[in-house]
């Protein structure tokens, strides 16, 4: 039945889902009829994905399981969607001994809003469809501007891959760029020119840690971006124009 599995996330997930199939009946798991997809998704954005890759979510994490390799062989296997709810809420709210996932990462209704998330999308094609595929925090493209030589660019507080903007600007000559990251998630924060050399990159932070680092730039375009695995395809990363 299980013959389509190939790794070894793909074989976690199937083992709990049999394991959940058999205590099913016992625990009333699945589906509650109340949960909101749309919250989620957003939530699954900020809090998990610069640890796991969902296609439908847009968020390419290496650190954890890719969650549509994970369940897409259950649900081909005849998995419902509600016993996949179950394995993902079980596998937030008791997280593995050794695992690099953070315990109480969501709780709550939010726990129960991104199980009800994955499981409707985890392995599943297409894109998002209406109010759904507008979901999620979005960066800002208000200008944030150095002052003194120094760029303030802080990470999304909240864990999301983004930036507090899209959109930077800076004067040539020496320039110090500093990000703040107060969310338990790692980020960092560098600067490439327009052919993709890096210039600059200052250490991966969390807890109110700040980034830092200084480089010297003239007139032009740039790219800051976060160089944590997975995050920059996410999503984190802005254009810094120098004048």
């Amino acid at each position: 039945m299980f013959r389509s599995v190939r790794s070894a996330s793909q074989r976690l997930a199937l083992i709990a889902c049999g394991t959940l199939l058999v205590t099913a009946g016992a625990s009333g798991c699945g589906r509650s009829g109340d949960d909101d997809e749309i919250a989620g998704k957003t939530a699954f954005i900020e809090k998990c994905g610069s640890c796991h890759t969902l296609a439908r979510a847009n968020t390419k994490g290496v650190q954890g399981p890719n969650l549509d390799e994970a369940f897409g062989p259950a649900r081909a296997a005849g998995l419902g969607q509600g016993t996949v709810e179950g394995v993902v809420l079980k596998q937030i709210s008791h997280v593995r001994r050794n695992s690099t996932m953070p315990k109480n990462l969501v709780t709550g209704d939010d726990a129960r809003d991104v199980a009800a998330y994955v499981a409707a999308v985890a392995g599943q094609r297409g894109k998002d469809e209406g109010l759904l595929a507008t979901a999620g925090p979005k960066a800002s493209n208000k200008l944030i501007a150095a002052e003194g030589g120094v760029l303030m660019m802080p990470a999304d507080p909240n864990g999301g891959l983004f930036y507090a903007s899209k959109r930077a600007e800076a004067e040539a000559g020496s320039l110090k760029v500093e990000s703040k990251n107060a969310s338990s998630t790692g980020h960092d924060i560098a600067l490439k020119d327009a052919s993709g050399k890096e210039l600059g990159g200052g250490k991966v932070v969390s807890g109110g840690g700040v980034s830092e680092f200084s480089t010297e730039v003239k007139p032009g375009k740039y790219e800051y971006l976060c160089t944590v695995p997975g995050h920059e395809a996410g999503g984190m990363k802005g254009t810094l124009t120098v004048k």
